[in-house]
């Protein structure tokens, strides 16, 4: 497979990805007052918004990269592990209404949360901080590419 035609395959996903996100951000609004922690629910409804969009951005952005065949899925990868973990992380924490100590700790408002078992606790903050490295590695990977090869379109 040619770069060009890797990076297209991963600018289709990361605009289906998107696009999922949106269908999932209007079907959480609804589930949102049954949820364990309506304001967790809320604020999953509005992240799921933001990374809808902000993956379509990047989808559309994608072919114009100039990365490697390895650095684009490495870069591919760790941007769509840090959305999906960090919107999977808040949907646990709304379901179950728990997660104060994690959440809190990121600065979100803890209305109707309450300490989890040592389980779900482990598994929010896993997910929560697993979040970071990853979006961070994507995001420079990306400015990198246009520092480089100025981001020249096909």
């Amino acid at each position: 497979m040619t770069g060009a035609h890797v990076l297209g395959l991963q600018s289709q996903r990361l605009l289906q990805a998107g696009l999922i996100l949106i269908l999932y951000s209007s079907l959480d609004g609804f589930a949102i007052p049954y949820l364990g922690s309506p304001r967790i629910g809320l604020s999953v409804h509005t992240l799921s918004a933001f990374q809808a969009v902000f993956l379509l951005a990047q989808g559309l952005l994608w072919p114009r990269l100039t990365l490697s065949s390895t650095a684009s899925w490495v870069t591919f990868r760790c941007s769509l592990h840090e959305t999906i973990a960090i919107l999977a992380d808040y949907t646990f924490a709304g379901v179950c209404g728990v997660g104060n100590e994690t959440i809190t700790l990121m600065g979100e408002l803890s209305h109707g949360l309450a300490r989890g078992n040592a389980f779900q606790d482990m598994f929010i903050k896993v997910l929560a901080y697993s979040s970071a490295p990853t979006g961070l590695t994507s995001f420079a990977l990306m400015l990198w590419s246009f520092r480089v090869g100025g981001g020249s379109a096909a």
